[in-house]
This record gives C-alpha cells, structure tokens and sequence, in this order.
C-alpha cells in the first residue's frame, strides 16, 4: 500500500487506555490504514514524520469551548491545534449561534464570555447563512475547518429565539404552549442534524450584554421546571447529553441538575454539569464532587462533572473580571463598563465603597472568587511601585487603607491599566490529582475562545500529561500515562458519542506528536497574541512550541514544531461530527 503519511518509531497510544507500544502508523484516506511493530514501506509517501522518542496519541478532545464565534472568522482554530486539541465542541453554556440573530447573539456572548459584543454583532451579521440547525452544520462544513467541531444547541439560544429576548428574560413569563412546542421541535432538529445535546445554565451571575436587557441573567436561568423537564425528555429519548451550569447560591439547583441524571420509570439522561473545582473560598466542597457522582451513577445515572484540571489562575484588566458579577457591588460596576465616566464617578463614592467592602468581608456561603485581595497580585500598572505587590499590601503600604479601597483607589487612577492576577480554584495538586483519575469527572472546560484577557487554558491537557509523567517517574503514580491519554481523548469522544478520540486501524487519524522531554515549566507561562479578526486585541495564550512536534488532522499535518501550518485554517482538514 501507498500511504498518505506515516508517523514511524513512536510510542503509540491507541485512546483506550491499553498499554502503549513502539509503532509504526500509516495513514491512507484521513484515516489509520496500518498500526505495525516492523517499519512500514514509505514509497510515494508525501509526508513521515519521524517520532522516535516521542508519545504518539490522538487529538484531545476539547468539550467546553466558546468558540461559536471565531470559528466563523478565524476556522482554524490554531490557538487549541497548536496544543494538540483536534475536536472541539462548541454551544456551551446555554450559548450558540444557531437560532438567535446578530445583536441577541451579540447579548448572549459579550459579558458572559467577554468577547467583545461588536465583533460579535458584525461576525453573526456578515456570516450567518443559516436559519436551521442542519444549515448550520453545512454553513461549517464549507468553511476550512483545522480541527474537528461537535456542537450542543444552546437553551438561551431556542428560548430567545423563539420568544424574544426580552420576554425570554422577564420572571413572570412563560412560553406559549405554540413557543414550547417550537423549542422542543428546534431541539429535536438539533439532534437530527448530530448535535451532541443540549447545553443549560441556572447560573446567577450570568448577564446579558447590550441596552435592551442588559444586566439580566441568561435566558435559560428564566426556565421553569416543567420547560426543562419537557426538553430534558427529548434527550433522553435519543441518548443525547445535557451540559449545565447550576447556581452555586443555590445548592437545591445543583441537587437537582445531579438528580435528573436519574431514569426511573424513564431512561437515564446523560448529564455533565460544571464544574468540580477545588475552590479556595470553599475548600470542603473538593470531596463532595466525587461523592455525589458515585452516589447517583450507582444508582443507576450517567453523571459527569466536568473539571479543568490545572490551576485555575484568571487575570483582569481593572475590574473587567466576570467573577465581580457574584455579588452585588461588583456587578454593579459592571453594568457600567459601557459608561465608564459613570462607572468612575461611582468608585469614588464613599456609599458605594461602603456597599463594596461589606460584600467583600463576607466570607461564607457559595461563591466561586475567594474575595481576598491580598491574593491578588498586581503584575502591571502605570505606578511601578505597586508592580509585584498585592492590593491589601498597597493598603498597608498606604497607611493601612483597606483592600477595597486599595484595589478601587488604583482603578480610579488607572483604570483598565491596573492588571491583576489571582488563582481561584484548583491550586492544591493532591485534590487535582484526585479529580483526574475518577470516573465521576470528565477532564476540559477549557472555555477556549472567550475571556481572552482573563484566562489561558489552551494547553489544558498537556499540562495534565506533564504532571502525570512526572509522577510516574518519581514513583508515585496516580494514574498511568496510557490512563491519562484515555481520558483526554477516547473516554470523552465515547461518552459524546463522537469519531474521535482513538488510533486504531480504521479510526480518524488525528494524530498528535508529543514530546515528553519538554513536557516541563515552558506550559505554565503564557504570552498575548493579538487577533487580527477583533481588531487587534490582545489575547492570553501559550506558547510551549517543543512540546508538540507535530499534529495531523484527518491525516494531513497542520502543525510543525508546535507552529501552525499554511494549511491550516486555509484547507478544510476538520469535520463536523455528528453524534451517533
């Protein structure tokens, strides 16, 4: 046989999770034509990539994104395949592009996963071609797709669509019987045209973008019990996963979410629900997560939760920092950050303060930030003498001034100048190693594609496989290299039901190079990339170049010495996965 490609003299792992081998792979058609000990005939072969020394794994699967936008501008998606990443599901969080049109969408993304609302509005505006779930698939199918791309439909996105966003966020306001109908048969349009599911959100200090309905919760967090019910029945009748998002300052909401999982007198429902975190504010909650999967999958569920599994450490320019939206005087702030004059005005007023420092001295109950501002480092401002030290340490420095108004003197001077950082979950590596090895946790939410300031998780699932190796190597293993590679590929893409994930004979061959010598310090940093597509903006990303030799996407190589390829983004080397 005359292959496409060969990747030779590798450590082959096959995504199942069984032992790894010195192979040889050859690629014919986009897909492995050959798995062998002995080397394979490289006659009239255009491309071999030799990975002597080096892991040979599938593409990680990606399962949380909020890419519903750029993969419109900007489909090769190069920040996540440059990191190994070759499926990506889109449509989380309640959000998608389906249904709703330019300037809903432009509401639904722009505050929740800070990406800038014009680019949104002009991106959906110039773009969208589609009014069905199944033109929207063709709509990305003849784009030039790099990597893979599944989809949930969003709730938010069939709710506004269907009743308009302002009566889609209104309290007292229920569906028409004529509306529901419509929303159950847009969802089971969906799934027809190979949506993995259906994403939810319950979540509070989720808020609009825009004038119209600014500062109002997410469209799918107005639903009632009986509107999800009748959509969650849907999914269950065609095996199809539900991913939400319950209110942390609710905990009957996430009980609830958990326990629909649950199939009695019906079937079970796929439900994966974020997120299992290892949260500094509430360090006791890390052993339930574990706890409550156990419990409801042995009593007969399919339960996830879904984890990132790396520090959790977000930047903000000024205030510009989604989790300020979880009490009240810092979602306050944000609703004026489109009238910064009047956001300014209300930082130096004393009763404001006030307000501010009596949410910040709250110390109990749920919440996700741990609202300690001497945890929050300053690494840029146009006062050099505040660089390196923390908030509360400016207060001290100033005389013994509070951390609140330490923190709200510096933006008044400076405002988005003043950059920060903290880490807010997921910082003690026995709890993470812990969430990595059980079955009950599902490993992603990189939420890659938004929060481009505030966070960079691009590279989530190598920085998992450095910290695995290194455990093996010390001695102390918490679960095998083979075990980890399953559940950043195979397991995920089996449990969507997706063509992805394995490397097999027959199998999609998306295939990632990985070189465990630089599996070291160089994935912790990150650098800023701008975006050309939102004029420039600079983005947080990782730049670990080393680590990844080379990535194959349907066979044709697309990376090169962790840099992107001319092809990539310029021919379609991806699909749409349609869920079976």
């Amino acid at each position: 046989m005359t292959y496409d490609a060969i990747v030779k003299n590798g450590r082959w792992f096959d995504g199942t999770g069984a032992p790894s081998q010195i192979r040889h792979l050859g690629i014919k058609g986009g897909r492995v034509a050959a798995v062998a000990a002995e080397p394979l005939d490289e006659t009239g072969c255009a491309d071999v990539v030799d990975a002597e020394g080096k892991w040979v794994i599938p593409g990680i699967v990606d399962i949380h994104t909020h890419y519903d936008v750029e993969v419109l501008l900007r489909p090769g998606l190069d920040e996540s395949v440059r990191h190994g990443v070759t499926s990506i599901l889109v449509g989380s969080c309640s959000l998608s592009t389906v249904h709703v049109d330019a300037s809903d969408a432009g509401d639904l993304f722009g505050r929740v996963e800070a990406i800038p609302r014009r680019h949104v509005v002009e991106t959906i505006e110039t773009k969208k071609s589609w009014n069905t779930a199944e033109e929207y698939v063709q709509a990305l199918e003849a784009l030039p797709l790099g990597p893979n791309i599944a989809a949930f439909i969003g709730h938010s996105d069939i709710r506004a669509a269907e009743m308009g966003l302002d009566r889609a966020t209104r309290k007292n306001v229920k569906p028409t019987p004529g509306e529901m109908a419509s929303m159950e048969a847009r969802l089971d349009e969906a799934l027809d045209a190979g949506f993995v599911g259906m994403s939810s959100q319950q979540l509070m200090f989720d808020k609009l973008d825009g004038e119209a309905c600014r500062s109002r919760t997410l469209p799918s967090t107005y639903a009632k019990s009986k509107e999800r019910s009748r959509l969650n029945s849907i999914l269950r009748k065609r095996g199809r996963a539900l991913q939400g998002g319950p209110d942390v300052a609710r905990p009957q909401s996430m009980v609830a979410m958990t326990l629909s999982t649950l199939g009695v007198f019906r079937p079970k429902l796929k439900v994966s629900l974020l997120s299992a975190a290892d949260v500094k504010a509430i360090p006791g909650i890390a052993k339930l997560f574990p706890v409550m999967a156990r419990t409801v999958n042995s009593l007969g569920g399919d339960f996830r939760w879904q984890h990132l599994p790396v520090p959790f450490e977000v930047y903000s320019d000024g205030i510009d920092l989604p989790v300020f939206e979880e009490f009240g005087s810092g979602a306050a702030a944000l609703d004026l950050a489109n009238r910064l004059d009047a956001q300014q005005a209300m930082l130096t007023d004393e009763a404001y303060r006030r307000r501010f420092r009596k949410d910040y001295d709250k110390k109990y109950g749920p919440r996700v930030w741990h609202r300690d501002f001497f945890d929050a480092e300053i690494v840029d401002c146009p006062d050099p003498t505040v660089i390196g030290k923390t908030f509360g340490q400016v207060g001290i420095d100033r005389g013994g001034v509070h951390p609140v108004d330490a923190f709200l003197d510096l933006l008044v001077e400076h405002g988005k100048k003043v950059r920060w950082r903290t880490t807010i979950s997921n910082h003690r590596p026995e709890v993470l190693n812990t969430f990595a090895s059980d079955p009950g946790i599902q490993l992603g939410f990189s939420d890659a594609g938004a929060h481009l300031r505030n966070m960079s998780f691009y590279n989530f699932g190598l920085r998992l496989l450095r910290r695995v190796n290194d455990a093996v190597e010390a001695g102390t293993p918490f679960m095998s290299v083979e075990q980890a590679v399953h559940r950043l590929t195979g397991e995920l893409a089996d449990w969507y039901g997706l063509d992805a994930g394995h490397l097999r004979v027959g199998d999609r061959a998306d295939i990632v190079v990985v070189d465990p010598a630089h599996l070291d310090e160089t994935l912790d940093g990150y650098a800023e990339s701008p975006v050309p597509e939102y004029d420039g903006l600079s983005r947080m990303v990782n730049r670990n170049d080393a680590t990844v030799p080379a990535v194959l996407i349907g066979g044709r190589p697309v990376v090169a010495d962790g840099k992107p390829l001319p092809i990539l983004g310029a021919e379609r080397t991806g699909d749409f996965l349609r869920a079976s």
